[in-house]
């Protein structure tokens, strides 16, 4: 489905607005999870005894998250947003009450698969609506909005996660979020099933190469886990994960994707390399915090809270900016933005190492890195908007998401196998430091976002091929 509309039209004008509504309250869901489940990781991992796999509860919800958006994204292609939606809302209704009732880190594990499977599909129909129901002009501001929806959660889920967790138990993170499951069915459901699909045939060899994908890479973190604590007859399971993934992930991404010839590659390996930088460090953060600075789960998890508002704002601040600049500047401030996450890791791992520097730096340098984040991340992925073929959006956006999530799976992965290895202190600064690395691999990477030959402005509203 495509609409036409003056590129100044609000989201939230009366023809968009409970469409633009249900879509930033499907993403509020998620955004609260996930800002929650993080601050409670150290106390909740303490507790099951489950330190060893500090970083499976999120690296499990990510391997699901990436099957829910490739799979259920070419479900929205084929049908339209509105059942992949209803499943989507079920399932992450099941894997809440799965892993608030968890007895052990096992199952905790499991419920946090189902609970991304179904945040995957939600996301996907997010970027699907934004893709067919919003011209190219209005897209920005849309992501903006997205980007908005992390506000609430992290002004109140630190602070709201650690009085639960300290006041009850961890488990209330995940049953409290329960009832926002109904309240957003409620409310997005009438609004998706007006929309119709592309009637793209679903494309099951996909969706089984990503199902074979998720498997590989968790059994690549499993041997890794097991290595790291000395296991080396569990460490063979790296192989058959490598077996699994590697061909697997041949056939997810487009033919030579790793030459990054066009800029829909590019913008997959730099989303793969924001999303590790970044969560990678965010998944041992309130650890780090903890362990090594001797902070309170509370202050720790406002460590959280600031880099999501600045995150937010800064997205803001980016969409105008591209409204004005007609879209010609993205591969820029990409540029830009991963500049800025590598010197806030860097600050952020000294401040980490060093007792005497103030905590206050490492707020700053933190706040940096989300700077950074709120500047490349809407920028690269307006580019890859901007270049998807037509009838393929939901396609493309599972395959930007299959990015997002390999990289954040892989980076809290690594970085829990790194804690089990090393120990608190040993085993974060080599995961901040490899985050710095991969961050700095994006300015070289965003070189090809513009194809060649490529006119840097977008087409103007109207074009047909954009509206």
């Amino acid at each position: 489905m495509s609409v036409a509309a003056p590129a100044s039209l609000s989201p939230f004008a009366p023809a968009r607005r409970a469409l633009s509504v249900g879509i930033v309250l499907g993403v509020l869901l998620i955004a609260f999870e996930s800002l929650a489940v993080a601050t409670a990781l150290p106390t909740l991992a303490r507790e099951l005894d489950g330190l060893k796999l500090y970083g499976w509860p999120l690296s499990a919800f990510f391997m699901g998250f990436m099957v829910g958006t490739v799979g259920l994204g070419a479900l929205a292609d084929r049908d339209g947003p509105g059942r992949p939606v209803t499943l989507a809302l079920l399932l992450f209704g099941a894997g809440l009450l799965i892993a608030g009732l968890a007895p052990s880190m096992a199952v905790l594990i499991g419920g946090r698969v189902i609970q991304g499977l179904g945040g995957g599909g939600l996301i996907a129909a997010a970027y699907l609506v934004i893709n067919t129901a919003y011209p190219d002009a209005m897209r920005a501001r849309m992501l903006a909005m997205l980007s908005s929806a992390w506000i609430l959660p992290a002004l109140l889920g630190p602070a709201l996660s650690s009085a639960i967790t300290q006041a009850w138990s961890w488990r209330g993170v995940f049953l409290a979020l329960l009832p926002l499951v109904l309240l957003a069915g409620f409310l997005m459901l009438p609004q998706l099933g007006k929309l119709r699909g592309a009637g793209t045939p679903l494309n099951r060899a996909r969706l089984g190469a990503v199902v074979l994908a998720a498997i590989g890479v968790t059994l690549g973190l499993a041997g890794l886990t097991e290595l790291g604590q000395g296991k080396w007859l569990g460490g063979l399971l790296v192989i058959p994960g490598a077996l699994l993934a590697v061909p697997a992930l041949g056939r997810l991404f487009p033919a030579r994707a790793w030459r990054l010839g066009t800029p829909l590659s590019a913008g997959y390996a730099t989303r793969f390399l924001l999303a590790f930088s970044f969560f990678g460090t965010e998944s041992v953060l309130p650890l780090g915090l903890s362990e090594l600075r001797g902070l309170g789960l509370l202050s720790a998890g406002l460590f959280l809270t600031g880099g999501a508002l600045t995150w937010s704002a800064t997205s803001f601040v980016q969409s105008r900016f591209d409204e004005r600049t007609q879209g010609r500047q993205r591969p820029l401030v990409v540029r830009v933005g991963a500049a800025a996450i590598v010197l806030g890791l860097s600050g952020l791992l000294a401040a980490l190492l060093l007792p005497g520097l103030p905590l206050a730096l490492a707020a700053g340098c933190w706040g940096l890195g989300a700077l950074g984040m709120g500047l490349a991340f809407p920028a690269h992925t307006l580019v890859v908007m901007q270049h998807a073929p037509e009838g393929q959006h939901g396609e493309v956006s599972g395959t930007l998401q299959l990015s997002d999530m390999l990289g954040s799976a892989l980076g809290a992965g690594l970085g829990g196998a790194l804690v089990a290895a090393l120990g608190v202190a040993g085993g974060i600064p080599w995961q901040v430091s490899l985050t710095v690395v991969l961050a700095a691999l994006v300015l070289l990477v965003a070189e090809r976002l513009r194809g060649h030959g490529e006119v840097a402005a977008i087409p103007a509203v109207g074009d047909p091929a954009h509206d």
